[in-house]
Parts: C-alpha cells; sequence; structure tokens
C-alpha cells in the first residue's frame, strides 16, 4: 500500500471513531476496512454493560462488509487514543485471521502507525486448512 492509502484508511477509522458508544470504558476505537473492489467500510466499537456483548471496531467495520456480501478483503485499519499504536484485541485476531486480511494498520490519534501482515499480527495461527 502507498503512503496516501495508508493514510485514506487512518483518516477514515478516526473518523468512525466519533461515533463510538462506549459509556463504560470511555475508550473509542476506530477502524477502516479497504475491500479488494475499493470500497471501504468503517466500524466503531460498540459496548454493553454485559462486556460479552461488546462488538469492538474492528469487528463491526467487518461485519458490516460480509453482511453486504463482501468477503474479500485487501487492507484493515484501527485507531484508538493510545500512546502506541492500537492493537486488536484476541477476538478481533481470531477475525481478522479468518476473513486472512493481508495488512493491518495499527494506529493513534498522534500519527504513529505500524503496518503489519497477518502473519507480524498473528503467529501461528489457525484456519480452514488446519482442519
Amino acid at each position: 500500500m502507498t503512503e496516501q492509502e495508508i493514510q485514506k484508511l487512518i483518516d477514515r477509522a478516526i473518523v468512525a471513531r466519533e461515533k463510538t458508544y462506549s459509556p463504560y470504558s470511555h475508550f473509542g476505537v476506530g477502524a477502516a476496512l479497504l475491500c479488494e473492489d475499493g470500497i471501504i467500510y468503517e466500524g466503531c466499537n460498540i459496548e454493553n454493560a454485559s462486556y460479552g456483548l461488546t462488538n469492538c471496531a474492528e469487528r463491526t467495520a467487518i461485519f458490516k462488509a460480509v453482511s453486504e456480501g463482501r468477503t474479500k478483503f485487501k487492507a484493515l485499519a484501527v485507531v484508538a487514543d493510545t500512546e502506541g499504536p492500537c492493537a486488536p484485541c484476541g477476538a478481533c485476531r481470531q477475525v481478522i485471521s479468518e476473513f486472512d486480511i493481508p495488512q493491518i494498520i495499527l494506529a493513534n490519534l498522534k500519527g504513529n502507525y505500524r503496518v503489519l501482515d497477518l502473519d507480524e499480527l498473528l503467529p501461528f495461527r489457525f484456519g480452514a486448512d488446519s482442519l
């Protein structure tokens, strides 16, 4: 990905973060997912008092895309107000792995970011080929 493409996804994730519903943790996260056909889906974290029902920004963006019939992705950007680039939780990593998203951009609001491939994000991952 080019620097411009990376920044575009980060910017879209920042906009998505502004829609966060996080009344318990007050920790807003935004995500932007680039599909192979160029369409971008945004997602924010949505909390519930029962944290088991909470949905992270990454999964929100991915599930929005899948619910519209898209399952081929190029990249995913994740942004939060963290000291360093924001990293996905374990549940999100499994979903990212299952949909084989090749590039993951971890970023923060300070402009710091890091681009990882899927094996760097989740070494020793398993998927359909492991069955």
